[in-house]
């Protein structure tokens, strides 16, 4: 590729002066009419096409997006910044947090969760049954008692089994809502950058019907002026040929009266 020919797909940015492809660029007329206005308090003179780079307009986008949550919402928390971000930057704020807490367990963490799902299933309850009655049978009509009725062993046991059962499955029930937190704190995110994004596309919605509506005007004028261009040529037109037939009537009656004269 020539010079002449890279020049040509480069253009300057309107805010920095910057020489960057024209993909890169976005013209001023394109944008939403509040990102314009934000735009023009810094910058009053920029004429109506001029190009502008992205991560300028990511920057004034991430400005007017911070100050209209700030205006309704009061003073922005983190979440907010957040979506605001990546909004400006156009990058997905969705995640799985579900994988992302699991991947961060530790032993004694996933060794609660598996007493957790042990200890609240069927599997538990049938074999603790079968557990307590076997127990009981070699206690009371088994050859050897180390445990007789009323079973003191079998009690201490099965205290301490629900003491150290408790504090497992109350630590996986602490994992459980720090992933529900997780998880309203992503929808949380999610559902305002959705509304962010739908009160834009509303915007860029307006603003292109305005501009539709502005150029259909524009092209109805240009059809009233050819209308009017046109009937004028055809008054004009008629005009002259009124004036010929008018002429070339005064001409022949100037010569047929020698002819009609007496011989």
């Amino acid at each position: 590729m020539t010079s002449h020919d890279r020049s040509a797909d480069h253009a300057p940015c309107a805010l920095t002066g910057r020489s960057l492809p024209k993909r890169e660029l976005v013209s001023l007329d394109a944008l939403r009419p509040a990102l314009v206005d934000a735009i023009r308090q810094d910058h009053p003179d920029l004429p109506a096409h001029a190009l502008i780079a992205q991560d300028q307009i990511a920057l004034y986008r991430s400005r007017y997006v911070n100050a209209m949550l700030a205006s309704e919402r009061g003073e922005l928390g983190d979440l907010d910044r957040q979506v605001a971000e990546s909004l400006a930057r156009s990058e997905l704020i969705t995640s799985n947090t579900d994988d992302e807490i699991d991947r961060d367990r530790t032993f004694g963490q996933r060794l609660a969760d598996k007493v957790a799902s042990f200890g609240g299933s069927w599997a538990f309850l049938i074999s603790f049954g079968v557990v307590i009655a076997f127990w009981m049978a070699i206690n009371i009509a088994g050859a050897t008692s180390f445990d007789p009725y009323p079973f003191i062993l079998l009690n201490l046991l099965l205290s301490c089994l629900a003491a150290v059962q408790a504090p497992v499955i109350m630590m996986s029930q602490q994992r459980q809502e720090a992933k529900d937190r997780a998880r309203s704190r992503n929808d949380y995110q999610i559902n305002l950058k959705a509304e962010l994004e739908i009160r834009h596309l509303h915007e860029k919605m307006d603003h292109l019907v305005n501009r539709q509506w502005q150029r259909l005007a524009e092209i109805q004028e240009v059809q009233i002026e050819l209308l009017q261009e046109l009937r004028s040529a055809q008054a004009s037109d008629a005009k002259d040929a009124r004036a010929a037939i008018s002429t070339s009537r005064v001409r022949s009656g100037g010569s047929a009266k020698p002819r009609g004269s007496k011989t």
